[in-house]
């Protein structure tokens, strides 16, 4: 009986010395962005919500989040809407769940300042780099058929965003259409053509979505909404006094600090970005729209050559119970 008890005393206490490191892993995929949720992640805010022992891991481009949910080794992560659409062609199981922002002019086409372009009409003949199969690439395609430009008239170069800026400081591009931080950086030496925000008015609009694999979301249903809502709060902080979010300011140095940028470009970063409430994500024009707005983004990718084809509905790939729970 005694060594019974001692037995059930000795599992007892392994089970309470494992507790600590029992926490569930789970690998969360992002850009990198400077944006509130990041003051957030540096404060281990996402962790204390959920319980979650977080690994984050920034990707490049889109294109390297399909791969790696694709793959199972992400289960969630920040997602382009081109991407997404393509992801969702290729029937990737996923679903965006919450907007993480749109994209504004925190993307933008920036020409040298030597190259010759003033004006989207300029860039014919001219060497154009950009993340293909990004929300930029679309944004830049869009702006090409605006124009009347066909994509045989430009130089396309396929670059990740981390390469850009060596391109350019090499001579080897003349224009990119790409995402802060590296826009701010080429805008040393370049010129600002057009924005996001600009494409979207002529009828391509880009952001990027939270996505979620989907058995992954119904087993973590809860701890997904505990997620959405460190997000939400993050946001609706910067949307209530923006001004406030200065280079010296407590949080803005918490975000240069995550993602490498400078504290003096962080607050015009931030302003490149929309941030939406969750309670406002729910429209026609956000998560409500999602399923139409992904499927015109196929079609465009299809006209484009970059997919075979787009699927009739998208709206499995789309979920808002999550925002609606969260908001």
């Amino acid at each position: 009986m005694k060594t019974r008890s001692r037995l059930l005393l000795a599992a007892t206490g392994l089970a309470l010395a494992a507790g600590p490191v029992m926490a569930e892993t789970v690998i969360i995929g992002m850009f990198g962005n400077p944006t509130p949720m990041q003051a957030a992640r540096a404060e281990k805010k996402f962790e204390a919500a959920t319980g979650w022992d977080i690994e984050w891991r920034v990707f490049g481009a889109g294109t390297e989040v399909i791969a790696a949910m694709a793959s199972g080794d992400v289960q969630l992560s920040e997602l382009g809407s081109s991407p997404l659409a393509i992801a969702a062609s290729q029937g990737v199981d996923l679903q965006a769940f919450m907007i993480a922002h749109g994209l504004g002019t925190a993307e933008s086409l920036i020409a040298k300042q030597d190259s010759g372009i003033a004006k989207l009409e300029d860039v014919k003949g001219k060497r154009i780099a950009v993340p293909i199969g990004s929300t930029a690439h679309y944004s830049l395609m869009g702006a090409l058929a605006h124009a009347g430009i066909a994509e045989t008239d430009v130089t396309i170069i396929n670059l990740p965003a981390d390469q850009i800026a060596a391109a350019w400081d090499s001579g080897q591009v003349d224009a990119a259409f790409v995402w802060e931080p590296v826009q701010n950086q080429i805008l040393q030496t370049g010129t600002f053509i057009i924005g996001a925000d600009q494409t979207a008015q002529w009828g391509y609009p880009t952001f990027d979505a939270w996505v979620v694999n989907r058995s992954f979301a119904e087993a973590n249903a809860d701890k997904l909404v505990a997620f959405a809502k460190v997000i939400d709060e993050a946001n609706k902080e910067y949307l209530a006094d923006p001004a406030a979010w200065t280079a010296d300011s407590e949080k803005v140095k918490t975000i240069a600090e995550i993602t490498g940028a400078a504290p003096d470009q962080v607050p015009a970063i931030l302003k490149g970005f929309t941030f939406i409430p969750l309670a406002d994500q729910l429209t026609e024009t956000w998560m409500g729209g999602a399923a139409a707005t992904m499927k015109n983004t196929a079609e465009f990718l299809v006209k484009a050559g970059r997919i075979d084809a787009a699927a009739d509905d998208y709206s499995a790939f789309v979920t808002t119970s999550i925002a609606e729970a969260a908001k």
